[in-house]
Parts: structure tokens; C-alpha cells; sequence
């Protein structure tokens, strides 16, 4: 493995470690400092144990921590502190992209299509950068008819989803699933009968959602520590914005046909 590839292989791999092998790797990817991170170091850091980093280790492809943990402090090259370089940056972007093309369900994203075109008014929500992407799925959308609102606050968001009903839908967007106002707003919303859409990284259920769109997350990408956490949203929001767009041009080519044959031409 190239020394440059070792934060980007443990984001990789994140979803596959234990919550223990987790504690492990949020330190290692948020750490920047050349620091002791010899096995009773790291024991006392992070309070694991020394088969818990050695496990660690053999899930990254090393023989033992301590091969691990020399190849890691490379990265240093006799620094004090990580620079993160421009092509960390884009092999971070670059796996969200990959794994984005293994998770997309083009099926969901048609039937969502389908939602937002019978839909008499959508309204989506989120938190934060959340609610930027909600913003930006707005100004997208509506670019193209589509009547949309957004918000990014509580208070609106709660007043907004006692007045949802049947002829509505409801995104809600939060990259961890845990924004509780967002939650909130999907939850009351279904049970007015709107249609729900949620945009998450949780791969929890969640029974008031209609369609669960699940993005790939990294360790911190809510945060904004690296990359836009807003990345993958905007991805989604892109690929709805196609469909919907060949949505519309299937429908005016049929519609026309149906107007040629009736005039006879």
C-alpha cells in the first residue's frame, strides 16, 4: 500500500470495523500531529486493548500493528503535523463517486421521479449543510417547474409538517439520520399522508419512509472536515434532476405523437 493511500484505505474500510476498530480509526483519520503511537500509547489513548488494535491492524492487510502504525507514521516524513494533499482530497471524492455507483437504485430514483411529478408541492429539509443541500435541491428543481420549497429551520419545519397531506412530498435530508427535527418533519408528514423521501447515510429503518435513499458516508464527512459533506447529497439531487428532465421529454414526445395521430399527419 503507497504511504499516501493509508487514511483513504481506512475510510474504505470503516463500515467493515467493530465499534471498537472504529475508535481506531476516527483517531488515526482525524489525527494530524506526529505523535507516540506506540501499543501502550494508543492502549491509554483510546482505551482498547492490544488485540483490539492488532485485529485493526490484519482488517488494513498488515501482519501486526506495528507494521501498520510504521507504514501510518510515514505520512509524517519527519513533519510534526499531516499535509493533506490534493489527491487525498480526490480519492476521497473519487470513492464517494464509486461507492455512489454501487449503491444507486435507478428504479427508486424513477419512482421518486414519478412522486415529484404528480406532486402539487415538495418540501425539503435538513440541517446545516443539510440544509444547504436542501437549498441547492431547490434551486435546481425549480429551475425546471417543479414546485419546491426548502428550509433548514426547526421552528418552520414543524409548522410545515402539520400542513402536509396526500397531494404532497416530503425529503428530508441528514447525511447521519439522527437530525431529530428532521425526523420530526418526515414522521408527522407520512402520517398526514405525504409521500416521504429520505436522503440519509443510516441504513436504519425508518417506517415513515416511503422511498430510504441511502448515500455512502465517511467518518466525519457531516463535519465537513475534508470534503463538502454536501457532496453526495448533490449527487442524488443531479441524478433526480436528469431523470426528471428525461421524464419530461418522454412525456412531450408521446404527448405529441398522440397530437399527430389525432390530426392525422
Amino acid at each position: 500500500m503507497l504511504i499516501e493511500e493509508v487514511i483513504p484505505a481506512i475510510v474504505e474500510k470503516y463500515e467493515s470495523f467493530t465499534k471498537v476498530e472504529q475508535i481506531i480509526a476516527d483517531y488515526l483519520i482525524a489525527n494530524k500531529i506526529n505523535d507516540d503511537f506506540s501499543i501502550r500509547a494508543m492502549k491509554e489513548r483510546l482505551y482498547v486493548s492490544e488485540a483490539s488494535l492488532s485485529r485493526f491492524a490484519k482488517k488494513m492487510g498488515y501482519p501486526g500493528y506495528r507494521e501498520f502504525v510504521y507504514q501510518y507514521q510515514q505520512l509524517f516524513h519527519g513533519k510534526d503535523y499531516i499535509s493533506v494533499s490534493s489527491s487525498t482530497v480526490i480519492k476521497y471524492y473519487s470513492d464517494i463517486l464509486h461507492n455512489i455507483t454501487k449503491k444507486i437504485d435507478e428504479g427508486q430514483i424513477e419512482r421518486i421521479v414519478g412522486h415529484m411529478s404528480r406532486a402539487k408541492h415538495i418540501f425539503a429539509v435538513g440541517i446545516g449543510s443539510s440544509g444547504l443541500a436542501a437549498e441547492e435541491m431547490k434551486r435546481r428543481l425549480t429551475r425546471v417547474g417543479i414546485p419546491i420549497e426548502a428550509s433548514d429551520q426547526s421552528d418552520i419545519m414543524k409548522m410545515r409538517a402539520v400542513f402536509q397531506d396526500g397531494e404532497n412530498l416530503v425529503i428530508g435530508i441528514s447525511i447521519s439520520g439522527a437530525k431529530k427535527e428532521v425526523l420530526f418533519t418526515l414522521r408527522q408528514s407520512h402520517q398526514r399522508g405525504a409521500r416521504t423521501v429520505f436522503i440519509t447515510g443510516n441504513r436504519r429503518k425508518y417506517e415513515f419512509v416511503d422511498e430510504h435513499v441511502l448515500i455512502p458516508v465517511m467518518e466525519g464527512l457531516d463535519s465537513g472536515n475534508l470534503i463538502s459533506p454536501q457532496f453526495p447529497v448533490l449527487v442524488i439531487t443531479d441524478l433526480l434532476y436528469h431523470f426528471y428532465l428525461n421524464l419530461f421529454q418522454t412525456k412531450k414526445l408521446v404527448h405529441q405523437e398522440t397530437v399527430d395521430a389525432l390530426s392525422g399527419e
